[in-house]
């Protein structure tokens, strides 16, 4: 597949360069993703004013698309030659908080997934260059899962959320995939 050149302003969700191939299967897996939420739970917008549910399904649409995103080698060598950016990154993923905000649910558990997914993504990211990342990464995750999974009482809508942003972030963002960082150095 033939690389295009991303605008600068698109750096920070697909790297330097992309396929066009690999940002429109981004983008549908976001897209599709998202809409099936809005069709599967329908009543999550019902009670909200239009802007709060438009808004919520936007942020759900960036979490979708940014698990993906992250996993190519654009954006994760991106990232990986930009240790600060990737501080940043980390630091700003307040998502799930906003979508629990937004669709009016428990912000107990939304809060519980966020730090989680915060601190892994910290730990993970502190690894890079070390041959544990990956590991680390993946058992972090794992146990992340684990644990949401095991909040019985989350909305389903939110558990598939909460789980997509725990893997965007602590595992598809915070490891350097493809050794950018080692490829830079």
């Amino acid at each position: 597949m033939k690389a295009i050149k991303i605008p600068s302003f698109l750096h920070e969700v697909f790297g330097e360069q992309q396929s066009i191939a690999t940002i429109l299967v981004i983008l549908a897996f976001g897209g599709c993703l998202t809409l099936a939420v809005s069709l599967v739970f329908p009543d999550i917008l019902h009670s909200l004013p239009l802007w709060r549910g438009i808004l919520a399904l936007l942020l759900i649409f960036d979490i979708f698309c940014g698990c993906i995103a992250n996993f190519t080698r654009s954006t994760s060598n991106f990232y990986a030659a930009r240790k600060k950016q990737r501080i940043v990154f980390i630091a700003i993923h307040v998502h799930i908080l906003l979508v629990a905000v937004l669709l009016d649910t428990d912000m107990v558990y939304a809060v519980g997934i966020w730090a989680y997914t915060i601190a892994g993504a910290v730990i993970v990211n502190t690894l890079i260059g070390k041959s544990s990342q990956h590991f680390i990464g993946g058992l972090l995750l794992s146990i992340g899962i684990g644990g949401t999974f095991l909040l019985s009482n989350i909305q389903p809508y939110m558990l598939l959320a909460g789980t997509l942003f725990m893997l965007k972030v602590l595992f598809s963002f915070a490891v350097d995939h493809y050794g950018g960082a080692e490829q830079r150095a």
